[in-house]
């Protein structure tokens, strides 16, 4: 179980790494396997702590007198945990090289062995924020069963079984979109065969990962 303390330690983990800054926002699926806790509006994420999170309910309702506090994409946590019973956290976020590879609608490029730890890289092609039940839905089905999605001019979001696999997938989106974008069109993808061979190795990398994000 994901405890209001560990989300607090990942929003401020993506607000160190300039992932996430007026916007962005974590969550992890409630105690109760139904419920979410999510990040507020306010305080900044770099400044959270466990008693700031809004703990929602199946149906996505804050508590009562936190409906100014809960962000406007809430409707986007409450589908995707609907929707996928091995997601148990999301980390939303705006990372530059993720906002900037965003804004093209398309998938970015295989190229290194990070990449594939968010391999496939799912894409919603419109801008708006995600505010209704009808849209959430709709962006929960274009994530389908990928750990990652990009939101086209409006930043990304990675998925993981844990809030560190979320964290970590986070981390590996921005990079394989960072790296799309300096290559350019000297990019040269990996194969299939390449990145079965080196998937064998994720395991223990999304680990170390974890980890080095939570120290550094």
């Amino acid at each position: 179980m994901t405890t209001p303390a560990e989300v607090a330690a990942a929003a401020s983990v993506l607000a160190r790494l300039g992932f996430v800054g007026a916007f962005g926002h974590v969550s992890a699926r409630g105690p109760d396997g139904a419920g979410v806790l999510l990040t507020p509006t306010s305080p900044p994420l770099g400044a959270l702590r466990a008693g700031d999170l809004l703990a929602l309910d199946a149906d996505g309702r804050p508590p009562e007198g936190q409906a100014d506090r809960t962000p406007i994409e809430a409707p986007m946590h409450v589908a995707v945990y609907a929707g996928r019973r091995d997601v148990g956290a999301i980390c939303r976020i705006h990372a530059p090289a993720t906002a900037a590879w965003a804004s093209t609608g398309a998938t970015p490029p295989l190229l290194h062995g990070f990449g594939g730890m968010v391999e496939p890289v799912a894409v919603w092609d419109d801008p708006d924020l995600i505010a209704t039940r009808a849209t959430a839905s709709r962006v929960a089905a274009a994530l389908g069963a990928a750990p990652a999605l990009l939101l086209r001019g409006n930043g990304g979001l990675a998925v993981g079984a844990t809030l560190d696999e979320a964290l970590a997938r986070a981390w590996c989106l921005e990079d394989r979109c960072r790296l799309a974008l300096a290559v350019g069109d000297r990019a040269r993808p990996l194969t299939r065969a390449e990145l079965e061979r080196r998937s064998r190795w994720y395991g223990a990398e999304t680990a170390r990962l974890a980890a080095w994000l939570r120290m550094s």
